[in-house]
């Protein structure tokens, strides 16, 4: 009974499905019930807020000098990966300024009218979020422009020769759009924000202090070291962290004794193939397919796509972004080549004639101990 239950939280338990559909423990999509755990872990104000010092400090100026003056603080753009706080920040700068947040995306707002009419209900001194905003459809795009700079749209009424555009007055609010792929953003809306900041990811130490946060807010204990363990498999990203971190609660809670200590962390990620440095059983197959059936590379993308069973897309979207990144796969113009530190990392010896050229220019260390995958 108590593994049936524990087995049945690995495939419904606040594991979203991205957009690849692909359910991933470790993935940084979220679904309704994920954002619903979220907002229970949401900072509300910036001195709670962990992590991102740079971002913050900034932050902190501009909005309280716009609160001094008794103005609406000037148009700001977060820009980053998912899941390192993005929605939380905006949702902090319209509580620092006492003013309420209206939330909408990009993808939601697909023609002139349907912005128009979030606009017009807008109230002085509110904020705006945008989420995923370079997804905008163009006619609203251009829309936004004169809202963002001159308070003002321009509602067209009829069609054709005797067609009129009506100007519309909106009182002055605080736009805060987000986005995952700053590049897309065309450079009129980029230039109309006030305030650009950039989220990194998330030191080992930062996550500990996320997760040490949370635990609190769950009415949980965990201990420092497994904090700092669940930390280092969480990929950088608080929304992981505190993931892994109701996923031990659960595994303390139904097969150990309540206690989220560093044994309940390993073994609970052991149970959710979560490995030691946050791979996991779809990024593992893209490593050990690449190693053992490819002798490391370079391999195409299709093929080796092929080899796992997945599409290309969640490949290249989903697995190997982060890959990439830990300086486990390189991409070159022959295709996916497999470094040193993969072939350590699965406790697999490389070719000797080849193994120096797979090091791929990347000088990341994994920190995993060969052939320990899930640091038991």
């Amino acid at each position: 009974m108590a593994e049936d239950f524990v087995e049945g939280l690995a495939g419904g338990s606040g594991a979203p499905v991205g957009d690849s559909g692909v359910t991933r423990l470790v993935g940084t999509a979220s679904d309704d019930v994920e954002r619903a755990a979220e907002a229970a872990l949401r900072p509300k104000r910036l001195e709670e807020f962990v992590g991102q010092p740079v971002v913050r400090e900034q932050l902190s100026l501009m909005l309280r000098a716009a609160v001094a003056r008794g103005s609406a603080p000037d148009h700001v753009l977060l820009s980053g990966p998912p899941g390192l706080g993005k929605t939380t920040l905006a949702m902090i700068i319209a509580a620092e300024i006492g003013s309420n947040l209206r939330i909408t995306s990009g993808p939601a707002i697909q023609h002139a009218g349907d912005l128009a009419a979030v606009l017009s209900s807008l109230e002085e001194g509110e904020v705006l979020f945008i989420d995923e905003i370079h997804r905008l459809a163009r006619p609203a795009e251009e829309l936004l422009y004169s809202a963002m700079e001159d308070f003002r749209v321009d509602i067209v009424v009829g069609k054709g020769p005797g067609a009129s555009a009506i100007p519309l007055a909106l009182p002055p609010f605080t736009v805060v759009g987000a986005t995952t792929r700053s590049g897309l953003l065309p450079a009129p809306l980029r230039d109309r924000f006030g305030f650009t900041g950039h989220m990194d990811f998330y030191s080992a130490v930062e996550l500990e202090q996320v997760i040490l946060r949370s635990s609190r807010l769950l009415g949980t204990d965990v201990g420092h070291e497994a904090a700092a363990e669940i930390a280092g498999r969480s990929r950088g990203t608080p929304r992981v962290a505190n993931r892994l971190l109701r996923r031990v609660r659960d595994w303390a809670q139904v097969r150990g004794d309540g206690t989220l200590d560093l044994h309940a962390a390993e073994s609970a990620l052991r149970v959710y193939e979560v490995d030691a440095i946050g791979l996991d059983r779809l990024d593992r197959s893209v490593l050990t397919a690449l190693c053992t059936r490819f002798g490391g590379g370079p391999v195409g993308l299709t093929t080796l796509a092929a080899t796992v069973g997945e599409e290309s897309d969640t490949v290249e979207t989903v697995a190997e972004p982060y890959l990439v990144r830990e300086g486990l796969v390189a991409r070159t113009p022959r295709g996916r080549v497999a470094t040193l530190a993969a072939w350590e990392h699965l406790g697999l010896t490389p070719p000797q004639d080849q193994g120096a050229s797979r090091q791929g220019g990347s000088t990341t260390s994994t920190g995993a101990t060969t052939g320990t995958l899930f640091g038991a």
